[in-house]
């Protein structure tokens, strides 16, 4: 089964974890949503799984520099449309594999999941 790692290719975290996955012989498909974008369903299927608010990264510059009135009351509709408009708004990485999606490089709960 194959294990995709989505992220942007110069993010810390996802390089990170590249480097995680490739020191731990794990192979691994790198789908760059900043270039290839990401697919609505399968977004809207990560935030059925988790919640937008695990997936919506409120930290970033690109959320900050938002518009006040884009922040207020965001719900999952508006949080996916932001991501599909704004993919480095997407908390990083996103791993999938099989039934066990992951977000954020945590080694120790990756060693888990993916050993």
């Amino acid at each position: 089964m194959t294990i995709t790692l989505y992220g942007i290719r110069n993010c810390d975290a996802v390089k990170k974890a590249r480097a995680w996955l490739d020191a731990a012989g794990i192979a691994h498909a790198f789908h760059d949503y900043k270039i290839a974008g990401v697919d609505r369903a399968r977004l809207e299927g990560w935030v059925a799984r988790l919640g937008w608010e695990a997936l919506l990264n409120r930290a970033g510059t690109t959320f900050r520099k938002l518009p006040e009135a884009d922040k207020a009351g965001i719900d999952a509709a508006r949080a996916v449309a932001l991501m599909i408009a704004q993919p480095s708004m997407i908390r990083r990485p996103v791993v999938e594999h099989g039934d066990t999606l992951l977000v954020g490089f945590r080694p120790a709960e990756w060693s888990a999941a993916l050993s």
